[in-house]
C-alpha cells in the first residue's frame, strides 16, 4: 500500500512542467487570494481584526530596526530569541507586502534577507553542543528549519519584486546553501521519521518550490539516499537512541508511517501540534503549485484527519491531554492549530464546526484559507464542536495499539464533562513515556488524576537553557511518574527506549455507544517481561451518584511472586479523610534509588483495617473519594514528588500509591467518585462523604473478572467482563457459589440479581 502512495505521487508530480513560470505570491499566500482580501477588507471582523495586530506587530518591528546577532544562546537567549522573532517577522511582512502593496514590507524582508545573507557563509555549527544535529542560526537543525519554512513565505511573496540579480544573490549564498545544511550535511536530521526531521523537509521543500529547484523538492520529498539507520544520537534530553532502519524518508514517509489511519500521531498530540505545521504548510503550498498531487487527498486524507484528531485530543477548555513529552497548558490557541483549522475548513469538507474553533481562537492565517474561513463566519453558518468519545488508534496501519478518550457529562443540565484519557498507544520515539495502560481523569479542564507531563520549561533561558531538563529523563518519564501499575519499582522495559519502541498496547474492547456506561478495555504482555497487564476503565452514569463514577480494573497476572506491585494515583488537591490510619514520616527519604522512585518522597505510610480502602480529597472546593478493594496485608503510601531535586526543577505534586507485597496475580478494583462542594463565602459543605460505600472482587480468573460494588442505601451492582473473548455477540455464563450470571458481549453492568 505504501509503494502504491508512491508512485501516485511520483506520477502525478511528473505531469508538471518543471520550468513552470514563477508567479508571485504562489506558495501560501495565491494571487487569487490575495484579490478575495481585498476585495472583502473591512467586512470579516476575525480577518480584519487579526491584520491589524499584525501590521501594528510589524511596524513597530520596523521602526526598532534589523538585528541579526550572532548566534550563540540556547533557547531563550537573546541571539536565539531574536533569530525565532526575525523568522516570524520575515513571514508577516510577506502578507502585507501583498495584501496593502506597501513597498516598505518588501524592503524590510530584503534588507534583513541580504543581512542573512552575508552572515550565513561566514559562520559555522551553533557553539552550543548539545543537539544530536546542531544548526547554524539555532543551537539545533530544528529551529533552523523554522526559520527557512516561515522565510521561504516571505521570500515567495516578494520573489517577482526583487530583481533577477538579489534572487540569484539569495539564491545562492543563503537559500541553497541553508537547503543543503539541513539535508545532505546533516543527514542525521533530515532522514529520520520525527517531528524534527518533517521540518527538515518542509523547509527544504518549500523553498525549492520558491526558486524552482526541481532537486530540492525531490529531496523533500523521498529524503536523502544516505541511510542513518543503527547510527546512535544524543537525544535533547540526555539519553541515546539509536536511529531505527527504514526503507524511506522523505516528506512522504512522514505521512506514512507518523500518523494512523485515524490521523494521530505516534509522538503524541504535544508534539503532533508542533509539527501539524510543517506538514500542512508545506501540503498547502504543494497544492498550489502543483494542484494535480492532490496532497490532502494522500492517504485518504490523513493530514486533515490530524486535524481532527488533535482537536479531539484536547480537555474541554482546548488544552492537549499531556501524553508523552508535553508542556501542560499547550492548547488549540496555538499559532500551529490557528494555521491547521481554517486549513482543514478550506481543504476539507468545510465542517462548520471547524468554524467554531475558529471564533475562539479569534485570528485566522492571512492568506487563501483565512479569508475562506472569516467570511464563512460572517455568514453564520458556524456550528458547536461537540467532543464526544473516541479511539484513536495508532501505528501507520492503526494495529499498533490505541488511545482511548471517554467523556461523559455530568447530567442534562450542565456542560459540565468528565473526561478519562488512557494510554495504550505505541511508546512515541524519542518523546515517549514508560507508560502503557496509565491514565488521567479530568472534569472539565481541571485534572482530577494527572499525568505529569514533561520536565521542560520552553524557552525559559535559566532553566537550563529551555531546554529538557536531565529530570524529564529521570522522572517524567518513568513508569512510577504516572497512574498505571509498576512491577518491583522498575519502569517499563527497563527505561529502554529502544526496546519499547518495538511493542505497543494491545486494544481488547471499545464501546461508548450507551451514554450510561462506557468502557475502553487494553492489554500488555511486553513491558514486563512473563508479566501480562489488563487494565479496564468504565464510566457510569446514575442516579445513585452525583456525578459520573469511573470504574477501574486493573489486572495483574504474572508466571511467578513479584517483589513488590504497585498503582499510584496523582491526585491533586487536599487530603480530607481516610478510613485507615497512617503514621507520618520522622525523617524524609525517597521511596525508592531508581527508575523515578529516587524523586519521590515517603511522607506517610498506612494499613487498611479491612477490605475498603476509601481515600478523600478537595480540589477547588469540590470533593473526590477513591474507594478500593484491598487487603490487610497491603500498604498504602502519601508520597510527594521533589526528592533528589536540588534545583526545585520538579513540582512538588503528590501521590497516593496502593502497594502489594509477594503476589504474582491480583485485581486491583477502583472507584474515583466526585460529590459535593464547598463554599468559603458560605462556609457551607454539602455532600461531603462518598456515596460509594464498598467494593470488592467476587471472582478473577483467566477467563472472567467480576466486582461488585455497593452505596450508602445498600444498592448494588455487579460489573462483570470476559477477560479473552472480545466479541460483541459472544454469549457467556459464570456460575459459582456467589454468582450465576448471564449476559451477551464483553461485559455487562447490572444490579438486577441481587436486592438491596
Amino acid at each position: 500500500m505504501k509503494l502504491l502512495y508512491y508512485i501516485t505521487f511520483l506520477t502525478l508530480s511528473l505531469r508538471f512542467d518543471l520550468s513552470f513560470c514563477q508567479s508571485s505570491p504562489s506558495l501560501i499566500l495565491t494571487e487569487q487570494g490575495v484579490q478575495k482580501v481585498k476585495s472583502h477588507l473591512g467586512q470579516v471582523p476575525i480577518f480584519d481584526n487579526t491584520l491589524e495586530k499584525v501590521k501594528s506587530e510589524v511596524n513597530q518591528a520596523i521602526q526598532v530596526g534589523i538585528k541579526v546577532p550572532i548566534p550563540k544562546d540556547l533557547a531563550g537567549g537573546y541571539t536565539h530569541e531574536q533569530h525565532k522573532s526575525n523568522f516570524f517577522l520575515l513571514q508577516k511582512a510577506g502578507v502585507l507586502f501583498q495584501i496593502t502593496g506597501d513597498e516598505t514590507y518588501a524592503n524590510y524582508i530584503k534588507e534583513m534577507l541580504f543581512v542573512y545573507k552575508e552572515m550565513y557563509p561566514t559562520i559555522d555549527r551553533h557553539p552550543e553542543t548539545r543537539s544530536y544535529a546542531r544548526g547554524k542560526l539555532f543551537w539545533q537543525c530544528l529551529n533552523d528549519a523554522n526559520w527557512l519554512v516561515y522565510a521561504s513565505q516571505a521570500y515567495d511573496c516578494i520573489y517577482g519584486w526583487l530583481s533577477p540579480e538579489e534572487r540569484d544573490q539569495l539564491n545562492k549564498d543563503l537559500f541553497r546553501p541553508m537547503a543543503d545544511f539541513l539535508s545532505v550535511e546533516t543527514p542525521q536530521f533530515f532522514n529520520r521519521i520525527h517531528n524534527h526531521s518533517t521540518w527538515g523537509n518542509a523547509a527544504v521543500g518549500m523553498i525549492g518550490l520558491v526558486i524552482n529547484d526541481e532537486e530540492l523538492v525531490k529531496r523533500a520529498l523521498y529524503g536523502l539516499d544516505k541511510q542513518v539507520a543503527g547510527d546512535i544520537i544524543k537525544d535533547n534530553d540526555g539519553g541515546l537512541i539509536e536511529l531505527p532502519g527504514q526503507e524511506e524518508a522523505g516528506f512522504l514517509a512522514q505521512i506514512n508511517h507518523a500518523f494512523s489511519p485515524d490521523g494521530y500521531y505516534t509522538e503524541g498530540p504535544y508534539y503532533q501540534r508542533y509539527a501539524i505545521y510543517p506538514f500542512l504548510i508545506f501540503a498547502q503550498a504543494l497544492q498550489n503549485k502543483r494542484p494535480e498531487s492532490q496532497i490532502f487527498e494522500y492517504r485518504d486524507g490523513v493530514l486533515l484527519k490530524g486535524v481532527s484528531a488533535l482537536l479531539n485530543l484536547t480537555n474541554s477548555s482546548g488544552a492537549f491531554f499531556p501524553i508523552n513529552d508535553c508542556q501542560k497548558g499547550m492548547s488549540y490557541l496555538s499559532r500551529e492549530l490557528v494555521t491547521a483549522v481554517s486549513l482543514a475548513y478550506h481543504y476539507g469538507e468545510q465542517n462548520p464546526a471547524l468554524l467554531s474553533i475558529i471564533e475562539k481562537q479569534n485570528r485566522v492565517p492571512l492568506n487563501d484559507t483565512g479569508i475562506h474561513s472569516a467570511l464563512a463566519i460572517v455568514q453564520g453558518i458556524s456550528k458547536p464542536f461537540v467532543q464526544k468519545s473516541i479511539q484513536l488508534r495508532d501505528g501507520a496501519e492503526g494495529d499498533e495499539g490505541a488511545l482511548g478518550i471517554l467523556r461523559a457529562s455530568a447530567n442534562d443540565e450542565t456542560e459540565e464533562q468528565f473526561s478519562a484519557v488512557m494510554k495504550y498507544a505505541k511508546h512515541g520515539m524519542g518523546h515517549g513515556h514508560f507508560d502503557k495502560l496509565s491514565f488521567s481523569y479530568y472534569r472539565n479542564s481541571r485534572e482530577i488524576l494527572q499525568d505529569y507531563g514533561s520536565a521542560r520549561w520552553v524557552n525559559v533561558e535559566q532553566k537550563d537553557g529551555g531546554g529538557y531538563l536531565k529530570e524529564n529523563r529521570s522522572w517524567a518519564k518513568q513508569t512510577v511518574a504516572h497512574n498505571t501499575v509498576v512491577i518491583n519499582q522498575t519502569s517499563q522495559f527497563k527505561a529502554n527506549t529502544s526496546e519499547a519502541d518495538k511493542h505497543h498496547g494491545t486494544p481488547f474492547f471499545f464501546d461508548s455507544s450507551n451514554e450510561k456506561i462506557q468502557v475502553m478495555s487494553a492489554m500488555d504482555t511486553n513491558s514486563y517481561p512473563g508479566i501480562k497487564l489488563h487494565r479496564t476503565m468504565a464510566l457510569i452514569k446514575s442516579k445513585a451518584f452525583e456525578y459520573p463514577i469511573l470504574l477501574d480494573l486493573f489486572q495483574v497476572d504474572a508466571d511467578s511472586p513479584q517483589e513488590v506491585v504497585e498503582l499510584p494515583f496523582y491526585y491533586s488537591g487536599q487530603v480530607m479523610q481516610t478510613n485507615f490510619d497512617y503514621k507520618m514520616s520522622a525523617s524524609l527519604n525517597s521511596i525508592g534509588e531508581n527508575y523515578g522512585y529516587q524523586h519521590l518522597w515517603k511522607e506517610a505510610l498506612g494499613k487498611p483495617k479491612d477490605s475498603v480502602m476509601k481515600f478523600n480529597w478537595l480540589l477547588d472546593n469540590q470533593f473526590y473519594t477513591l474507594t478500593s478493594a484491598v487487603d490487610v496485608k497491603d500498604e498504602m503510601i502519601f508520597g510527594r514528588i521533589g526528592a533528589n531535586d536540588p534545583h526545585f526543577n520538579l513540582r512538588r505534586d503528590p501521590v497516593f500509591i496502593i502497594r502489594k507485597k509477594d503476589i504474582n496475580k491480583v485485581l486491583f478494583a477502583s472507584i474515583v467518585e466526585a460529590h459535593g462542594a464547598y463554599s468559603p463565602i458560605t462556609e457551607l459543605a454539602q455532600n461531603t462523604y462518598s456515596n460509594v460505600k464498598a467494593i470488592k472482587v467476587l471472582y478473577d480468573e483467566k477467563g472472567y473478572s467480576v466486582v461488585q460494588f455497593s452505596d450508602n442505601q445498600q444498592r448494588k451492582w455487579v460489573f462483570a467482563l470476559a477477560n479473552q473473548n472480545n466479541s460483541k455477540t459472544a454469549k457467556h455464563h459464570l456460575q459459582t457459589d456467589q454468582l450465576d450470571l448471564e449476559w451477551e458481549g464483553v461485559y455487562v453492568l447490572t444490579n438486577e440479581f441481587l436486592e438491596p
